[in-house]
């Protein structure tokens, strides 16, 4: 009998489910108290996380395909031990490490931190290949720096013992430097509303609403990925999460009311990549950011919503300009959302709230305002489900279960958590063998001397230089690399340390759109069965209007730097040049070629002067004369820009 019930329960699942319970509690008790520091925190989480991302990884698939189970089976095992030891080591001796040891490490000091980073190297080859191959030059490249023929890239090299002991037991850079501290502590605590709203099916609830809040036009269908994509970017802050979660529904309902895959694709990989932008989650870089100007988080989020709201209006208007034209304008049946999950969703926007009056109104601190926020939004959710599964019997419920949804939400968090973890721990090594080399301040003295010369040039140089980061990196990776790199310059110049940090954010966005490693373009590309390089190209097209606001901050600055009036003028300047931009490229005035083009022209022109004129009254004049002419002619698309014959729609399946 016992001999059954351990067959039935001893399982890798039930095994992952336990140390995510265990990182669930601990990440809420330190939320609650801070007991012992981030530092101390992400000494004694860090392992469990890379155990958790092993297990989570390796219910997927092996971990090595090519080689025989038996082999896999080992080397996982081998891998947890490694993170066990890792844990009880820091466990035992962190404050000698921390403290007394700092320069003058024990042997085993050295064999700890050389496994973790092994470790941690090895599973980013497996997670992250590309910062994988980036970590492994930068090792060669702070041993044999000697070598290089060029004076830019020389440096004197260093010992393989100085390359462990800065990316671990040294914890100022590295897996247990500030990242992996960020990580365990403040994202941690905001993933919990993500965990706790997936865990109970609000998530979900939210893209259906979307979709009957979009209407029962054919041409408004697509608005479904855009609403949908914008409501969950407020817990998900990341794009390929959106394309998973929203594209997943969106984009087989494009498709079969007659959007073309690509075009669905696309608008999907557009619409998520708001999930970037959309406070309060904000994406990694959001927080990094709070870090990196000594600043509370707050304060970066109620600068954010003037970026989500400026890309999100324009976003929409491209959309719904070039729906226009592909699609007839034809009634279809309107989605018919259950009263639960109308309950659901309006819970969790009254949470969104909840938490924007702790951090705003409060103003609590980042990680109880979470927490709070967090019990607020679970409370909400178990009594709404009690209620309707067990007092009303809706057949809504029928399937859920209270400890299936709570067991999913520990799970969803072990989940993001650990990934970001190991994503962050790799960073950390990246920044540390960066600043080992001495490579930041010589990248920073040429960009000071290029900026001497002319700022529009650096500006345009560093926009560049973060384009081609964000081609193989991710947008945490390219947000710390450029944060590092131009921040510095751009400040020393005289550009606000908001508008620095926030043009090195959007670029950062816009580098998870650059060919050809668009991890949002690739799902949502394979969810609508299109090429992934049309997919990808067509979604640049459509958020290149939204592109401009990355420059419109250097000249429509208290956007970013003075939340009040003067933040909410900047933003309506930017917002109406951006979709005046949007009308420019996608939009019809007239039938006749010839004068089309010609009215549009003249259009991104004024658009141009409402975004970049750094005089704020000729701007003001722009906008009056753009504004008017925008609407007026998105009035006379609808009118001449349909299509002849329109596709069909699909049959419902």
């Amino acid at each position: 009998m016992r001999s059954d019930w351990l067959k039935s329960h001893a399982n890798l699942r039930n095994l992952t489910f336990a140390l995510a319970l265990v990182m669930f509690v601990w990440v809420i008790w330190y939320c609650y108290t801070g007991s012992g520091g981030p530092q101390e925190l992400v000494s004694r989480l860090l392992p469990i996380a890379l155990a958790l991302q092993i297990l989570f990884m390796y219910q997927k698939e092996y971990l090595y395909p090519r080689l025989p189970a038996i082999v896999n089976h080992v080397l996982v095992v081998i891998f947890i031990a490694i993170c066990v030891y890792g844990f009880v080591y820091f466990y035992l001796y962190y404050e000698d490490i921390a403290i007394w040891r700092q320069g003058s490490y024990t042997k085993q000091d050295f064999v700890v931190g050389l496994l973790m980073f092994l470790l941690v190297m090895e599973l980013s080859r497996l997670a992250h290949p590309v910062l994988f191959w980036v970590n492994f030059g930068l090792v060669l490249y702070t041993l044999f720096g000697f070598l290089s023929p060029l004076d830019f890239f020389w440096h004197p090299g260093t010992t393989f013992y100085r390359v462990v002991t800065s990316s671990t037991v040294e914890m100022s850079n590295g897996i247990y430097g500030i990242y992996g501290q960020i990580a365990v502590t403040l994202i941690a605590a905001f993933l919990l509303l993500a965990a706790i709203a997936n865990g109970f099916g609000a998530q979900r609830a939210m893209i259906l609403v979307m979709q009957r809040v979009a209407g029962n036009s054919r041409q408004m269908v697509p608005q479904a990925a855009v609403m949908g994509s914008m409501a969950i970017g407020m817990v998900s802050g990341s794009g390929s999460a959106n394309a998973v979660v929203v594209g997943s529904i969106t984009i087989p309902l494009m498709k079969r009311y007659g959007v073309p895959g690509v075009f669905a694709g696309a608008v999907e990989t557009a619409a998520s990549m708001g999930g970037l932008l959309m406070p309060p989650m904000m994406g990694v870089g959001a927080f990094l950011m709070s870090e990196f100007l000594g600043v509370p988080y707050w304060d970066v989020v109620v600068r954010g919503f003037a970026l989500a709201s400026v890309y999100y209006v324009s976003l929409a208007l491209a959309v719904y300009l070039l729906c226009v034209r592909v699609l007839p304008r034809e009634t279809i049946e309107a989605l018919k959302v259950s009263t639960y999950n109308q309950i659901k969703t309006s819970i969790f926007f009254l949470a969104v709230a909840f938490l924007m009056v702790l951090m705003g109104g409060l103003g609590m601190g980042e990680l109880l305002a979470a927490l709070y926020t967090a019990a607020f939004l679970f409370v909400l959710l178990l009594f709404n489900f009690l209620y309707f599964k067990y007092v009303l019997k809706d057949p809504a419920v029928a399937q859920e279960t209270f400890l299936g949804n709570v067991r999913l939400s520990i799970e969803t968090h072990a989940d993001m958590t650990s990934y970001l973890t190991l994503l962050l721990a790799t960073l950390g090594i990246m920044i540390g063998l960066f600043t080992v080399t001495g490579f930041i301040n010589r990248m920073g003295g040429m960009m000071l001397d290029l900026g001497a010369w002319n700022i529009m040039a650096l500006i345009f140089m560093s926009f560049a230089f973060g384009w081609l980061v964000g081609m193989g990196l991710p947008p945490t990776a390219t947000y710390i690399i450029g944060a590092i790199v131009i921040v510095g310059p751009l400040t020393k110049l005289g550009v606000n340390p908001w508008v620095a940090h926030f043009f090195v954010f959007l670029i950062s966005v816009w580098g998870e759109l650059s060919p050809p490693t668009s991890l949002t373009a690739a799902i949502s590309a394979r969810i609508a069965e299109a090429s992934f390089m049309q997919t990808m190209w067509v979604a640049l097209k459509i958020c290149l209007p939204v592109t401009l606001m990355t420059f419109a901050i250097f000249t429509r600055t208290e956007m970013v730097v003075s939340p009040g009036w003067a933040q909410l003028s900047d933003t309506l300047l930017v917002a109406i040049g951006t979709c005046a931009f949007a009308f420019a490229m996608f939009g019809r005035f007239l039938k006749n070629p010839a004068a089309d083009i010609l009215l549009r022209v003249v259009l991104a022109v004024f658009a141009a002067v409402t975004l970049f004129h750094p005089e704020g009254h000729m701007a003001i004049a722009a906008a009056a004369f753009v504004l008017p002419v925008t609407i007026y002619g998105t009035l006379r698309h609808r009118n001449i820009a349909g299509p002849k014959s329109g596709p069909q729609p699909q049959p419902v399946t």
